[in-house]
């Protein structure tokens, strides 16, 4: 390598030791700085939704959508065309463009008019994205005929990370121990492919002058950019954008290191020194004339770096007007619409069932047919983890996974207990356990042969002829998709004979921290007045086949699982003799007649699977049997709903339409099995009567509260800083996914290779790891199914309550000063909104 006055600017190597250690501080402080600007992203098979800005919500919107522009080529506000075609379709009409100049502080003080803002749809917004030094450095006549160098750099640490961080898909596993960033420097050394993609064939024997630890490579390259202090940071997320996949990959891991006792990751730091070093050893491959031009024209580009960022937070305020203007209209929608309801009162008929649902958008319609086909059903919304901290692990397996939200870390272990009805009353049968684990692991056993004949080199056409028709089979599935319902995963290789009554089973608590967590759930739920004869914890999961982002589908607040662990094992909870007791003792009575039941709503189909009806009592079995007709013209009255998104015809008979969204969600070549959240648009943190009756289209996240029984605002806090923020993120995957299908989204589905097992997926052979959702998921084909706006909560409780939680969580106000999402309140005349802290009475109307 050379000194380190040999190249241009390089620091002074006469500056005394103390300035040195300065320095050092300072490359240290601003890389911490840009690798917390990353949001982290969750794997394949525990698949949560995630606003990809996280990491940026202390600045305004507008702000974050300029850096993500000139740093990354990022678009965070819905292109113009997409506004464009809302503006020509009605969907943005002259009056929600005049509310939104009037309501934006920086339009009005701007004179922005209609006209400009319709006259700039015609045209992008004019965006500078600054250079790195690995673009300023590819300056050879030949880089038109090959790969740019950034794509070329992208594409091998790519690989890389990929080989590295597999733990599920190759046999041969690589040597970890001395991190990533030396497993890419010895990886590098037997690369020769490389430098005949980058135009550089002997960039190899540069591979020798490459700095030996992450921490050097850090300090070599940032001490010769030459850089302003100030643009430090900056420049280095420039650095991780080029990567966001693997960047986002490795914040997961940080944030899971966190989320057990604090520990420190460094993953993400050496991610990002890599992508450094590359810069030095492209520095060796060039001769000092080139180097010093190359300096010479990042320097001036980054000078100009407050700049460019001011000039482009300007000139997207056209953009975020209309923003704010395909907001309003649909606002001005929800408004009338819940107007209609304000007047509703509590239903006066008595309940015999309650029916807990997950807040999930796809839980409305369900909610509101049942509500119509019975109304002697009470309806719940509730978080579909139902409040419980918990880890599952699978009968005879190591497979530990939580099953709750990601901002959470599990407390309580469940895991499977094989037993009968007759063996639940006086306990465990560990003879029934210990056969069943026995079977399953036998047939784990026999797959891990079978599995491993394949995977030998010379096995590739004697494996499939040694199949046979077993092979057939598999493969005539896809093309002939069966009409059977859906199969759980957590039970491959149980005998069928095991299957109904291994039962997952909290573990490890006494009675007293049984109660006690039945009484926080029963208390978050409002159950602690009325408890009707039958209570259902209707938890839910999608059906789809061949698809590597089926975790997606199912219960974000489960962690990607379904919710079916969750409400079976809180049913038992509450249904156990003794823990009732406990309760009576803290005041909290159900009656002895009540029982808990677990059920799960398949999403794709709208069925509904009961769990455990073994266990219970005679009297609640006939008012099963009325439900389950209940639940049966309920359902079909929500699939016929949902036909048209689907091209299906919605007056096919019951029998016909079922059995079409059954060989949908078997059929490997679906792209849409289901459309999951998308649309989804708002929240509603209210009583039901606020609601019931009102058609929300399957656009709107509810969950039951009632600030009357929350005289010290601990339930309001809870949904304000949980449930809260994971819709707000749900909300903005979808919206960036949306935006940028490119950068932020995963592509084409049918483009997609799995990574790592489980890690994520590459579009086609390589890239950048794709994060967040894919084209299928939001396009019909024609059109955006999904519309991208942010979230409108709507919350019934007082103005003083809701202050107390904006006030004590700094997270909660960003959100809502600085425009992530919008906040509206329940108040006698109508609705209120909050804008900067004040609260204003909603106006949806020109003046």
């Amino acid at each position: 390598m050379r000194t380190t006055d040999a190249k241009p600017g390089a620091a002074n190597p006469t500056q005394a030791v103390p300035d040195l250690a300065a320095l050092y501080a300072a490359i240290e402080a601003a890389c911490s700085q840009a690798c917390l600007a990353i949001a982290p992203a969750w794997p394949l098979d525990r698949a949560i939704a995630v606003n990809p800005h996280w990491s940026r919500i202390s600045m305004p919107v507008r702000r974050v959508a300029a850096r993500m522009a000139v740093l990354g080529g990022i678009q965070v506000f819905p292109p113009r065309d997409q506004q464009l075609r809302a503006w020509r379709e009605g969907r943005i009409c002259a009056a929600d463009l005049a509310l939104a100049l009037r309501q934006l502080p920086e339009a009005r003080a701007a004179g922005l008019s209609p006209v400009q803002c319709i006259d700039a749809l015609q045209a992008n917004p004019p965006q500078e994205q600054l250079p790195l030094l690995i673009d300023v450095l590819d300056s050879d006549s030949n880089r038109h005929a090959r790969l740019s160098w950034r794509d070329a750099i992208t594409h091998q640490v790519s690989q890389t990370c990929a080989a590295y961080f597999d733990e599920h898909q190759a046999i041969w596993q690589p040597e970890r121990t001395q991190g990533l960033y030396a497993f890419w420097r010895d990886t590098l050394q037997h690369d020769h492919g490389i430098g005949l993609l980058m135009g550089l064939p002997r960039i190899g024997s540069a591979v020798n002058a490459l700095p030996a630890t992450a921490i050097e490579a850090e300090r070599w390259v940032m001490q010769r950019l030459g850089l302003p202090q100030a643009v430090w940071a900056d420049y280095l997320e420039s650095v991780l954008l080029t990567v966001n996949g693997w960047a986002s990959w490795c914040a997961y891991l940080g944030w899971q290191a966190g989320l057990q006792g604090g520990k420190s990751d460094s993953h993400l730091r050496e991610l990002l020194a890599i992508r450094l070093a590359w810069g030095a050893l492209l520095l060796e491959c060039k001769d000092d004339v080139t180097a010093r031009q190359a300096f010479v024209a990042l320097q001036q580009a980054w000078s100009q770096a407050p700049l460019v960022l001011k000039q482009a937070e300007q000139a997207l305020l056209i953009d975020e007007t209309w923003q704010l203007a395909l907001e309003l209209g649909y606002q001005r929608d929800l408004a009338q619409r819940l107007a209609l309801a304000s007047n509703n009162a509590p239903v006066s008929q008595e309940i015999e069932v309650q029916a807990a649902f997950c807040i999930d958008v796809r839980s409305e319609p369900l909610r509101r047919a049942l509500e119509a086909v019975w109304p002697g059903v009470q309806t719940l919304g509730f978080a579909g983890f139902f409040g419980l901290p918990v880890a599952y692990t699978p009968l005879s397996t190591q497979a530990r996974r939580p099953q709750l939200p990601g901002l959470l870390s599990p407390s309580v272990e469940v895991s499977d207990c094989v037993m009968s009805a007759d063996s639940a009353k006086r306990g465990a049968d560990a003879a029934l356990q210990s056969a069943a684990s026995r079977a399953r692991q036998t047939k784990f056993a026999l797959a891990d042969q079978w599995l491993a004949a394949s995977r030998w080199p010379g096995a590739a056409f004697s494996f499939v002829e040694a199949a046979g028709l077993g092979y057939l089979g598999k493969l005539g599935n896809w093309l002939l998709p069966s009409k059977h319902d859906r199969t759980n995963d957590d039970l491959d290789g149980l005998p069928a004979r095991y299957r109904q009554i291994c039962r997952p089973q909290l573990l490890g608590l006494d009675l007293e921290a049984k109660v006690a967590l039945a009484a926080g759930v029963l208390h978050a739920m409002g159950l602690e007045q009325q408890v009707a004869p039958m209570v259902l914890l209707v938890g839910h999961g999608s059906q789809s086949a061949n698809n590597a982002h089926a975790a997606a589908l199912d219960c974000g607040a489960c962690c990607g699982q379904t919710g079916e662990v969750n409400a079976r094992s809180l049913a038992q909870l509450l249904n156990e003799p003794a823990v009732r007791l406990g309760l009576q003792a803290r005041a909290l009575t159900i009656p002895e007649s009540t029982v808990f039941v677990a059920v799960l709503h398949n999403t794709t189909t709208d069925e509904i699977e009961w769990f455990d009806l073994d266990l219970l009592p005679d009297n609640a079995r006939a008012l099963r049997e009325r439900l389950q007709a209940v639940f049966s013209h309920a359902c079909d009255q929500v699939r016929r709903e949902r036909a048209p998104s689907l091209q299906l015809d919605p007056r096919a008979p019951h029998g016909a339409l079922l059995g079409q969204l059954r060989r949908r969600a078997n059929d490997g070549a679906q792209t849409r099995p289901e459309w999951g959240l998308a649309g989804n648009a708002a929240f509603l943190i209210a009583p039901r009567h606020r609601s019931r009756g009102v058609v929300l289209a399957g656009r709107s996240f509810l969950h039951d509260y009632d600030a009357s029984q929350d005289g010290d605002g601990s339930v309001l806090e809870l949904l304000m800083t949980a449930p809260m923020l994971v819709t707000h993120w749900i909300n903005w995957q979808y919206h960036a996914s949306t935006c940028d299908p490119l950068r932020l989204g995963s592509g084409n589905k049918l483009l997609h290779n799995v990574v790592g097992g489980n890690l994520g997926v590459f579009e086609g052979n390589g890239g950048d790891l794709r994060i967040g959702l894919s084209r299928q998921s939001l396009h019909d084909g024609e059109r955006w199914v999904h519309e991208p706006m942010r979230l409108t909560v709507v919350i019934d409780a007082p103005q003083a309550a809701i202050e107390a939680v904006t006030g004590k969580h700094a997270v909660v106000k960003q959100l809502l000063d600085n425009g992530w999402l919008h906040l509206w309140r329940f108040e006698s005349a109508g609705f209120e909104r909050y804008e900067q802290g004040a609260w204003s009475p909603l106006c949806l109307e020109v003046e």
